[in-house]
């Protein structure tokens, strides 16, 4: 494994005495955090930490209307209806949300289709479609998937079986001629917030169709364990609605309504009454995920609908078990990667493809080499006709933008600015490397690719008090757009330090100010042991630890420095 890329802090700027004085009834930290989170106003910080935000009208998406019509026409009928999803934690809580949701409004014939990663890949594809209309299909709506499938929404319409897409994805240049498509990625979508995930979309759906036909005792909010879970899970950013669907969707999800995520809480040996983002993209998450990595992600929706509690305990443990394995191949593939490698620093695009990797775990090994080394990453599996690739790259390098200048090789491709993925024929391979390589080379060799650790505040560590905690509670639920909020304190001095977890992957330590003696822990970070000095400066953030009942303040260490 090459040396650790060492991050450079970069500490947040001074509030200004314009916005010091507007946010004058807070606490000096308070208006520290809140300006570095882009709030200059009294009335903008009251909207923030109060969970504020307006919640759109679900009619202001495009299609909206055309969507809600022919699903209500089509349970109206007896028609046969699938919703075919992604095998994403995104795709499968969009699923279990809209199957309920139909059954209440009235849906007898309704199935979830959610295709295999290994043998169909992402989306729609054209096998399903001729499966699903030869079965005597006839609506198929798409939750996370749909955006891009021009040619297989042509296909069903020649079948005579309807689409209705709801994505988040990023479109082509053409819209698909489906029945109606609901995106607030579309171009021409006014919806005021771009950045909800799959199950968002299929929330704001939801909301439509309850408010065309209204059911006794059944609001939307019934549902938002669900949007919290998978809006979470696909990291978009936690700011405006997202931000407040989450935050009243963690409020449900404590009350443990659905047994399906009380049992998994339990396979894991997780508190489902303190679940936050942290515990969804840990720990709830990845088991979810684990099911369509490595067999089927039905196995992950069928718990997620499910009631009876011997079913529920059953699929939690199969889900537990799957991800160990998921964990297993995971480093055993990062390790092959940075062998193939050699010296990743020295390169703008990482590529590794190999014949014998998983498929379902390529992702998660891209993204330990962009957090390892600070470089957009490409990892796939090398076939004999096709090679299957996921993507992660770093704010500097849009991957899917570069992928669209390659969409001349590439049989399918889409996704984010930050993650993507693509199939290609094997036969063009080589060349397609050698393109994506000229185009990190090109957007890339002018810049400092180093990773940043952002820090909201420096303080001394004596001035950590665990009142503190009630005012970071206000600033939940952090993610990408609203991250953790970090301190740094120098100088302070390290009274203990042991490896502890599994091959000693975490460092434990004790922290002190010469007073005061502080538990923290550094995740992933125990081949650092040897780095650690009499004093350090540290950046970090603060929690509680419960264990063997007891609650105590814990520093959870970001990075370290000698003082």
């Amino acid at each position: 494994m090459s040396p650790r890329l060492e991050r450079r802090w970069e500490i947040s700027a001074p509030v200004p005495p314009v916005v010091d004085s507007a946010l004058a009834i807070y606490p000096p930290l308070v208006r520290q955090l809140l300006y570095n989170r882009g709030i200059e106003t009294q009335a903008q910080a009251e909207a923030f930490l109060n969970g504020q935000v307006f919640i759109d009208d679900p009619w202001l998406l495009k299609d909206m209307d055309s969507a809600v019509d022919r699903i209500l026409w089509g349970i109206d009928h007896g028609e046969r209806i699938v919703i075919y999803g992604d095998y994403d934690v995104d795709g499968v809580t969009a699923s279990a949300l809209l199957y309920e949701v139909l059954g209440y409004l009235g849906a007898t014939d309704v199935r979830v289709y959610i295709p295999s990663r290994f043998d169909e890949g992402y989306g729609l594809n054209t096998a399903a479609i001729e499966d699903l209309a030869a079965n005597g299909t006839d609506l198929v709506i798409t939750v996370d998937c749909g955006l891009r499938s021009i040619h297989e929404v042509e296909v069903a319409n020649r079948r005579g079986l309807d689409i209705v897409i709801t994505d988040h994805h990023y479109p082509k240049s053409e819209i698909p001629s489906a029945r109606a498509v609901v995106s607030p990625k579309r171009a021409d979508d006014p919806y005021p917030e771009k950045n909800l995930a799959g199950v968002g979309v299929v929330y704001k759906l939801v909301q439509a169709l309850l408010m065309k036909r209204q059911i006794s005792g059944v609001q939307p909010e019934d549902w938002l364990d669900l949007v919290a879970l998978g809006t979470v899970a696909d990291v978009v950013p936690l700011v405006g609605e997202n931000r407040v669907l989450v935050q009243r969707g963690l409020t449900r999800m404590r009350q443990g309504k659905r047994p399906g995520l009380v049992a998994l809480a339990r396979a894991a040996g997780y508190d489902l009454t303190r679940v936050d983002t942290e515990g969804i993209g840990f720990i709830l998450g990845p088991r979810l995920n684990a099911s369509g990595r490595l067999e089927t992600a039905m196995d992950a929706y069928h718990l997620l609908v499910a009631d009876k509690p011997e079913v529920c305990l059953r699929l939690a443990q199969i889900l537990d078990d799957r991800n160990r394995e998921r964990q297993r191949l995971t480093l055993a593939m990062q390790r092959r990667s940075e062998e193939v490698l050699r010296d990743p620093h020295s390169r703008h695009l990482l590529v590794v493809f190999e014949e014998d990797f998983n498929e379902g775990v390529v992702g998660l090994v891209a993204s330990r080499l962009v957090e390892a080394y600070y470089r957009p990453a490409v990892v796939g599996v090398r076939g004999g006709e096709f090679s299957k690739a996921s993507c992660r790259s770093i704010p500097e390098f849009h991957i899917t933008e570069a992928l669209d200048q390659c969409a001349d090789l590439l049989d399918r491709h889409g996704g984010h600015a930050l993650a993507a993925g693509f199939t290609v024929r094997t036969e063009r391979l080589s060349l397609l490397v050698e393109r994506l390589e000229d185009i990190a080379e090109r957007t890339l060799r002018e810049r400092e690719l180093f990773p940043r650790l952002r820090v909201d505040v420096e303080l001394p560590l004596s001035e950590i008090r665990p009142e503190i905690l009630s005012y970071l509670h206000r600033f939940e639920p952090f993610g990408l757009g609203n991250p953790e909020v970090t301190f740094l304190s120098r100088g302070v001095e390290v009274r203990s330090a042991r490896l502890v977890g599994a091959e000693g992957k975490h460092l434990a330590l004790k922290l002190s100010d010469g007073r005061f003696i502080f538990d923290a822990i550094a995740f992933r970070q125990g081949d650092r042991f040897a780095e650690i000095t009499p004093r350090i400066d540290v950046v970090y953030t603060l929690g509680i630890n419960h264990y063997n009942g007891q609650a105590t303040l814990q520093l959870t260490v970001r990075d370290f420095k000698p003082a």
